[in-house]
């Protein structure tokens, strides 16, 4: 255990961003075909608080892999967002 985060909350963060990231990818997937783009705030929003949520699952039950994974999709979630901000200024 690296954190004093108790056992029991570090699942329920774990299981919450997991589903998370999994409405994330589902939402994105329901666009596949469809004229309409997904909203990217939603789609990235959702997957860096799982990500995030899945982190800190991991300090408590530390996993290397699983954690420097969740690290990068956290990252990539991130950069994801502010592109989409960056881009909303271009549109307004």
């Amino acid at each position: 255990m690296i954190t004093g985060i108790p056992e029991e909350l570090a699942t329920a963060c774990g299981f919450a961003g997991m589903a998370l990231c999994v409405f994330a990818y589902g939402y994105t997937t329901a666009f596949t075909g469809k004229t309409r783009e997904p909203n990217p705030f939603v789609q990235h929003g959702a997957n860096l608080a799982g990500a995030l949520l899945l982190v800190i699952s991991l300090l408590v039950d530390t996993n290397p892999a699983s954690l420097a994974l969740e690290s990068l999709w956290s990252a990539i979630a991130f950069v994801g967002l502010v592109r989409a901000i960056m881009a909303k200024g271009k549109n307004a």
